[in-house]
């Protein structure tokens, strides 16, 4: 398959990219890492940034962007796995902050790369708005905004329906989160621009190189094997989220689910001045499976989420999900009833990283820490992901750094129950979500 078709963000890349020779002779590395999308990619750029002499290759199967960093909806935002009560809940009040404030350094730092390396993947640094829409999910923003001033932190606005108003010809929300260190991009041009910078820096990358298997050797160093050839290194980082899945290893610690998503036609001049939008920044509702819909840079709405796709075993063929885009294509005019009749011109779906605990995590594999791995990004990575690059590049490099020393870096993740059961606990939980969406945060 195309990669272009995986979706509309991949198919605006340069009708002659060319994917880079793949695999096929034995290698030594210092570093070497399995997959190459954000979190791949800004290890490698972040290893060659502190030791420009460390001899880093990816081995990324498709096309470095192929996968979550092409496909997603291009929020850079704070989130830190669900809401901050979840994980609040999960992890007690200090840790939840530290999440809250490592994911508002994540923003910072990739507006930062974008900026400095000046990245071409249509940034636009024009906020992010959660909104509430009916009482349950003003009682689910009231929360967080009481955590927020208990906490003490800034850059968070509220929007009241009058505010809300001035943006949005809409009478759909009825509260607002807004912060304006967020931003909308092109997610799969970052990923290409990403990869611009890391080869610039050294790192080497290997595409259509599959990973078929791996193995420590007796010297202490991984034998990476891909279809037609191997890589010898002293250090292995899997950055590979919901595709961990493949890895006897990864397997329980996180599951895949499908995330969709539909696009409209260009909106004229005309429609665009009807809904308002004057900030054009990214939208996300308060309900637990959420709706996310932003501004595309030729004004177009990506309208994302409502439901998952669940998969069993190892099957990733859950792209296409046609009740979901019925759905999406609903939502935007319940939203938005001055649209009806817009076309949807494209729709795509792909994988995100779930842990149990809903949590996104760092760790290793063996107690020589050798082999670090990273999931859980819960479809909130852009931002995350680069920072994550910056923090596992620390690790290796064996430096002690505020973001080495945080809770998720190297915590016990809560496994997964193998198949059936955890297809059959998945879909539990997914019905409860579903129910609750339905009866309460509609």
């Amino acid at each position: 398959m195309d990669f272009r078709e995986k979706s509309w963000w991949l198919e605006t890349l340069p009708a002659d990219l060319k994917a880079n020779e793949a695999l096929e002779s034995s290698e030594k590395a210092d570093v070497a890492i399995i997959g190459g999308g954000y979190t791949g990619l800004s290890t490698g750029y972040h290893l060659k940034l502190l030791e420009p002499k460390l001899d880093v290759r990816i081995l990324e199967s498709e096309v470095c962007g192929f996968g979550a960093s092409g496909r997603n909806g291009g929020f850079s935002m704070t989130l830190f796995g669900l809401t901050k009560g979840i994980t609040k809940f999960r992890f007690g009040d200090d840790k939840a902050k530290a999440a809250q404030l490592y994911m508002e350094e994540a923003v910072d730092y990739l507006h930062g790369i974008i900026t400095a390396n000046k990245l071409s993947c249509e940034y636009e640094r024009n906020g992010y708005l959660l909104v509430a829409t009916s009482p349950a999910q003003i009682k689910r923003l009231e929360h967080d905004f009481e955590i927020i001033d208990r906490w003490g932190l800034k850059g968070i606005e509220r929007w009241d329906v009058k505010r809300l108003s001035k943006e949005f010809n809409t009478g759909y929300y009825r509260l607002g989160w807004f912060e304006p260190r967020c931003g909308i991009l092109n997610p799969a041009k970052l990923a290409r621009e990403m990869k611009r910078i890391a080869e610039k820096k050294g790192v080497i990358i290997y595409e259509n190189s599959p990973v078929t298997g791996f193995e420590k050797k007796g010297d202490g160093r991984f034998l990476v094997r891909t279809e037609k050839g191997a890589i010898r290194c002293d250090y292995l980082v899997f950055a590979t989220n919901a595709y961990s899945l493949v890895f006897p290893q990864l397997k329980s610690m996180q599951a895949p689910a499908f995330t969709h998503i539909v696009l409209t036609e260009p909106l004229y001049r005309k429609q665009l001045a009807s809904i308002g939008w004057k900030s054009r920044a990214g939208v996300e509702d308060a309900r637990d499976f959420i709706h996310y819909y932003r501004l595309t840079a030729d004004n177009r709405i990506a309208m994302g989420g409502g439901d998952v796709s669940l998969t069993f075993g190892a099957n990733f063929n859950r792209d296409v999900n046609d009740k979901i885009f019925s759905h999406l294509e609903h939502h935007i005019t319940e939203v938005f009833p001055q649209l009806s009749g817009i076309k949807i011109t494209r729709r795509w779906g792909g994988p995100v990283s779930i842990t149990v605990d809903m949590s996104p995590a760092i760790g290793y594999i063996g107690n020589d820490r050798k082999a670090i791995y990273s999931l859980g990004c819960m479809g909130h990575g852009v931002s995350m992901t680069s920072l994550n690059g910056r923090t596992i590049a620390e690790m290796i490099c064996k430096m002690k750094t505020p973001r080495t020393e945080l809770f998720f870096v190297g915590r016990k993740t809560i496994p997964w129950p193998p198949e059936p059961i955890k297809f059959g606990i998945s879909q539990m939980v997914r019905g409860y979500m579903k129910l609750e969406d339905r009866l309460i945060y509609k």
